[in-house]
């Protein structure tokens, strides 16, 4: 057995595992549902992967102007350190918006594996 199909075969066990976890799990929605409020998170600042005054190679793209410097952290915009979060959707009931997107994304899934088994 090639070192691809052991993969392949590992991969398979592992997708099937979360496809059978996933089909025995039911959701059941309360009469009455409260929002519920969000625990206030302290907001940490992280800082940029390069010291202020650093020169940034690649950025620089027109000819005979100045080498681009990183600025200091508090330069920046506070948007800029959570563009890489990932997206938090507030639970709005049965048929919303973060729903869709669970299903969406469980159907992509369920495709891909499909289309990973008819290959083999």
């Amino acid at each position: 057995m090639s070192l691809r199909n052991c993969l392949r075969k590992t991969h398979l066990q592992k997708t099937h595992r979360a496809v059978v976890n996933n089909f025995f799990q039911c959701r059941f929605y309360a009469a009455s549902a409260k929002p519920a409020t969000p625990a206030q998170k302290p907001t940490v600042q992280p800082k940029s992967s390069c010291p202020a005054d650093t020169v940034l190679p690649g950025l620089n793209y027109l000819k005979n102007q100045p080498p681009v410097l990183a600025l200091p952290d508090e330069e920046y915009p506070p948007w800029l350190w959570t563009v890489l979060l990932p997206k938090e959707l507030e639970d709005d009931g049965p048929g919303g918006r973060k729903e869709r997107m669970e299903r969406r994304k469980e159907n992509k899934q369920r495709i891909r594996e499909r289309n990973f088994m008819s290959t083999q």
